[in-house]
């Protein structure tokens, strides 16, 4: 990508990118009675976020059927009890959730010049209290609920793309993850990609994207 692109959009992964995605410290303060060790922990913890992302390889579900599956899935290979509807406290505390510190001060510098728009493996029951919470006008906001389809299939970013009315190469696509977002947007031909270094997930390099510390970098990629 080139030090400085104006896109016809910027379109971005919501959750952990923009809001700060709480399943892990969650989940250590669930389950603390049930897994003391702390490595014991971490893999737990390992093992939900790759069952949540097994979970939307497949046809479309609710996002609470989502987290129930991967929870119980998680539990049944670490031989941990799961209580019943367990997953369900993560569903409704995801709206509650707010951003990431730097999120409001980088969007405020680019909302009013370029259209932002969100496309987040969410419902859309949950997803504008997270919107709302960042301060900022969108554009759009997209869901897998709008769709019926989550990233990181290809069908997610045909949909968003062919709703927009625009080209890939009009986009500016930031995430921070590559498997959910930045590999599939490098598939369908967005060239410009920021991925936002958050620390649950490494740069990959092949993909095209620009590492950014944080949204505050996001300004200067396009120009303002």
């Amino acid at each position: 990508m080139s030090d400085i692109v104006r896109p016809k959009y910027i379109t971005f992964d919501c959750y952990g990118t923009l809001t700060n995605f709480q399943m892990g410290s969650m989940t250590r303060e669930i389950f603390a009675d049930r897994i003391p060790a702390a490595d014991r922990m971490d893999g737990f913890v390992r093992s939900f976020g790759a069952y949540r992302f097994d979970e939307v390889l497949g046809p479309w579900k609710p996002y609470s059927e989502v987290l129930c599956a991967a929870l119980e899935r998680t539990c049944k290979r670490w031989g941990v009890e799961y209580r019943d509807n367990e997953g369900m406290r993560y569903y409704e505390a995801v709206p509650t959730w707010g951003p990431h510190p730097d999120v409001i001060e980088g969007l405020s510098k680019i909302a009013d010049r370029i259209p932002l728009v969100i496309y987040s493996n969410a419902d859309n029951r949950q997803i504008m209290d997270n919107v709302k919470k960042l301060e900022v006008p969108f554009h759009e906001v997209f869901t897998a609920d709008t769709f019926k389809v989550y990233k990181p299939r290809l069908e997610a970013f045909e949909a968003m793309i062919d709703t927009l009315g625009c080209r890939p190469d009009e986009l500016l696509h930031v995430s921070s993850s590559f498997r959910y977002d930045l590999m599939s947007a490098h598939f369908m031909g967005i060239n410009n990609k920021a991925f936002v270094s958050r620390n649950h997930e490494g740069f990959c390099q092949g993909y095209g994207a620009t590492e950014i510390a944080d949204i505050r970098g996001l300004p200067a990629l396009v120009g303002l």
